[in-house]
C-alpha cells in the first residue's frame, strides 16, 4: 500500500463542479513528487484536498493507511508551505516557528529544543529575534519551511513556494529543499508550473492537464520520453509540425511535412502501422537543431523572421513548411541569403505522436 492514496477523487471549489474527476494518485513514503502543469489544471486543488481544505465529494484520501477523507485540517499531521509564506508579522522568527508547537501544547523546553533544531536546519541561526519585515524573501521562505518541519509532519505540502523569489534565490532555495528532503526523508508533494523546479527537485513528476494526469514518471522520463503531445509541449518541445505518416518500421518513422520528408527514431510506441497515411504531430526542442550550409536529410529550409544574439548562443525565429519554428544555435547570428537558412534536426530528437483532434 502506498503512503498517500487518492482514490477516485471528485473535488472542486463549487459543489457539483469538480475540477478533479475520478482522480487517482499514489505517493510512496520518502518520495518528493511534483505536480506540474499550467494554471487551472488541478494542482492546487489536489494539494488542498490532501490537506483537508477541500473535502472531496467522492472518493477516498488515505495517508499512512489512515482515512483522511473527512478529517478536518487541524487533525491531519501535515506541514504546509505557501507561496505567500503566511508568516505572522507581529511574531518573531522564533515565535513564528513555535506557533504550531504551542497549538499542540508542547512543553516549553521541548519547544526550545525543536525550534533550535529547525532554525539550524534552515540556516537561520542568529535570526530568532527578528521579525518578518526585517528578513529577505529567501529568509522568510526559510522561516515558513522551519515552521512546517518543526511539527514533525508525516507529509509536507508545498504550493509554489519559490514563485515570489528572484532567480538567484530560487536556485538557492531549490538546493535547500533538496538537502532538507534528503536529510529528513520526509514525503513531499510540491506544486509548480516551472519545469526546471520539477526536474531538479523531484523523484517523480506528475504532469496534470484539465484535472487529469497526463504522465507520471521520473524527471528523466518526462524530459526525454514525454508520453503525450501535451507533456512534450509543456517540457520544452516547443516546435510543432503536422504531417502525414509515410512509413513505420524498426522504430523509425518517416513523415511528409508539406512535401518535405522528416525522419524520427522516436515515434510514440502507441503508433501502429494503421496510422500510415494519416495525420501525425511532430515535436522537437529549439536547441535540438543545427544550422547547415544547404539541403540534406532531416533539414528544413526556413525563412528567417529574426535572430536574438545571447552571447554563447543565438535564438532564431523562422518559418518552414508553413509553420512558425524556433531554433537555438551556438555562436553569432548567421546571415542567410535573402533571410533564408537551413536547419537540421537529429532524427533521435524528433517525437512523433498521433495528431490530437
Amino acid at each position: 500500500m502506498a503512503f498517500i492514496e487518492l482514490e477516485n477523487i471528485s473535488a472542486g471549489y463549487d459543489k457539483g463542479k469538480p475540477i478533479l474527476k475520478n482522480f487517482n494518485l499514489s505517493v510512496e513514503q520518502g518520495e518528493l513528487v511534483s505536480l506540474l502543469g499550467p494554471s487551472g489544471c488541478g494542482k492546487t486543488t489536489t494539494l488542498r484536498t490532501i490537506a483537508g481544505f477541500i473535502i472531496a465529494e467522492e472518493g477516498k484520501v488515505r495517508v499512512g493507511g489512515k482515512d483522511y477523507s473527512r478529517l478536518p485540517p487541524y487533525k491531519r499531521n501535515i506541514g504546509l508551505v505557501f507561496q505567500t509564506y503566511a508568516l505572522f508579522p507581529h511574531l518573531s522568527v522564533f515565535e513564528n516557528i513555535a506557533y504550531g508547537l504551542r497549538r499542540r501544547k508542547v512543553t516549553r523546553n521541548e519547544i526550545k529544543r525543536r525550534v533550535a533544531e529547525a532554525v539550524k536546519m534552515v540556516s537561520l541561526s542568529g535570526f530568532e529575534d527578528r521579525f518578518p519585515a526585517n528578513l529577505s524573501g529567501g529568509q522568510r521562505q526559510r522561516v515558513a519551511l522551519a515552521r512546517s518541519i518543526v511539527i514533525e509532519p508525516e507529509l509536507l505540502l508545498l504550493d509554489e513556494p519559490l514563485s515570489n523569489l528572484d532567480a538567484k534565490l530560487r536556485d538557492e532555495m531549490r538546493a535547500e529543499l533538496s538537502r532538507l528532503q534528503h536529510q529528513l526523508g520526509i514525503t513531499m508533494i510540491y506544486v509548480t508550473h516551472d519545469q526546471v523546479e520539477a526536474l531538479s527537485l523531484s523523484t517523480r513528476i506528475v504532469v496534470m492537464n484539465n484535472g487529469l494526469i497526463e504522465q507520471s514518471a521520473t524527471p528523466e522520463e518526462i524530459y526525454e520520453k514525454p508520453a503525450t503531445s501535451f507533456v512534450a509541449n509543456f517540457v520544452g518541445f516547443d516546435n510543432y509540425l503536422s504531417g502525414i505518416l509515410v512509413s513505420l518500421k524498426s522504430g523509425e518513422a518517416r513523415v511528409s511535412v508539406n512535401g518535405v520528408e522528416l525522419v524520427s527514431t522516436r515515434p510514440n510506441p502507441s503508433l501502429g502501422k494503421d496510422m500510415i497515411g494519416k495525420p501525425v504531430s511532430l515535436f522537437f526542442r529549439p536547441g535540438d537543431t543545427c544550422i547547415t550550409s544547404g539541403p540534406g536529410r532531416n533539414t528544413l529550409e526556413g525563412e528567417m523572421d529574426f535572430s536574438n544574439y545571447q552571447g554563447n548562443t543565438t535564438q532564431y525565429a523562422f518559418h518552414a513548411q508553413g509553420f512558425p519554428l524556433r531554433a537555438v544555435a551556438s555562436g553569432k547570428p548567421i546571415s542567410g541569403e535573402k533571410g533564408r537558412a537551413f536547419f537540421n534536426i537529429a532524427p533521435d530528437k524528433v517525437i512523433i505522436d498521433r495528431k490530437e483532434k
